[in-house]
């Protein structure tokens, strides 16, 4: 276990986003991208000062919004996006993130669509932790999407690539034990609780969601998640995403701090903000998690009552984008709607639904 700093801030940057959707030359994506990399490190630099200034704590976590590179696909096919939009593992986008964080002293924590040189069939989107050195310390790939392919549609070649730590990856740093979900993975709850069973303590959730002045489903769920896990909950939210054809201000505020048990330390309105940053203290939450308590969720969770439920359970198909000899299939979108009303034929006609 590392040693742990002091209590320290962490950030949920709320931010514009850049969609490239008409782009059409990868050479002028590419060029939006780096820029909004040095809106980024500008944006950073002017919080950190801010931050440190008014509440006396230095800034070491930032978490950036889903999409904050490029928007999101729409129409485009997997190809076809692979090809506009997604970075490489070592490309220059991370380099540039590197030298972000290592400048500003920081842990930064994103999401991008990704190529995996294992799968080039498809992409990934995938959130990332970079340390303060400018190393990628942690890649999760989203496990739970509506339209885009994940690891668990070709689970098989997957694990035999990066072994099951992958699907699940807990990175232990001076910052606390961090681990990432994915925008509307925040909604299920065995995401979080399988990073949380490999001790994380802070989640990282960059997300791209509906601005409303309800309690949106996802608000609930990031309290809820923090609760049940007794652990942090950061989330970046995107402010306007300009450049595309949903209306821009759709996806507004609700950038967040939870604390260990649920409540909201900060949050951000409309608009570009770094209002939703707050105190984070590693040692007060190992703390709380080391006493007997009626509210010590994770001491009294009990998961071997649920194994056998989770383990014959027949629901969303592992393995859809690998053919009968292992090969991977290049879907189109309509694939994945397929699959889910396959699913849902199979829970009607077993009685669950």
């Amino acid at each position: 276990m590392k040693t742990i700093e002091p209590p320290y801030a962490a950030l949920a940057l709320q931010m514009n986003c850049t969609a490239v959707n008409a782009l059409s030359d990868r050479a002028a994506v590419e060029t939006t991208m780096m820029a909004t990399l040095d809106r980024v490190n500008t944006m950073i630099k002017g919080s950190k000062a801010f931050i440190a200034t008014f509440s006396g704590h230095p800034v070491r976590l930032v978490v950036l919004p889903e999409y904050f590179l490029t928007g999101f696909p729409m129409g485009e096919s997997i190809q076809g996006w692979r090809d506009k939009a997604c970075i490489a593992i070592d490309g220059p986008e991370y380099q540039h993130l590197g030298r972000i964080a290592q400048s500003n002293a920081i842990y930064l924590s994103g999401n991008a669509y990704e190529i995996d040189p294992h799968f080039p069939e498809l992409y990934f989107q995938t959130s990332f932790v970079v340390d303060d050195s400018g190393e990628v310390i942690l890649r999760y790939r989203r496990l739970v999407s509506m339209f885009a392919p994940t690891p668990h549609d070709v689970l098989s070649r997957y694990l035999d690539i990066y072994g099951p730590d992958a699907l699940f990856p807990v990175v232990d740093t001076p910052l606390g034990r961090l681990a990432c979900v994915a925008s509307e993975e925040i909604l299920y709850p065995e995401i979080t609780r399988a990073h949380s069973l490999k001790g994380a303590e802070v989640i990282l959730h960059s997300s791209s969601e509906v601005g409303s002045p309800q309690l949106t489903a996802k608000n609930i769920a990031k309290r809820a998640r923090a609760y049940e896990n007794m652990c942090y909950v950061i989330s970046a939210n995107t402010s306007a995403i300009t450049g595309s054809p949903v209306p821009e201000n759709s996806t507004q505020g609700h950038s967040q701090v939870v604390d260990y048990r649920g409540q909201v330390m900060a949050e951000a309105y409309c608009g570009e903000s770094m209002v939703a940053n707050s105190c984070i203290d590693i040692e007060r939450l190992r703390d709380a998690r080391r006493q007997p308590a009626m509210t010590n969720m994770l001491a009294r969770q009990r998961p071997s009552l649920f194994a056998d439920s989770y383990a014959t359970a027949s629901h969303y198909p592992a393995n859809n984008l690998l053919d009968e000899q292992g090969a991977v299939k290049t879907p189109d979108r309509q694939h994945f709607m397929s699959v889910q009303q396959d699913v849902i034929n199979h829970l009607v006609k077993e009685g669950m639904m």
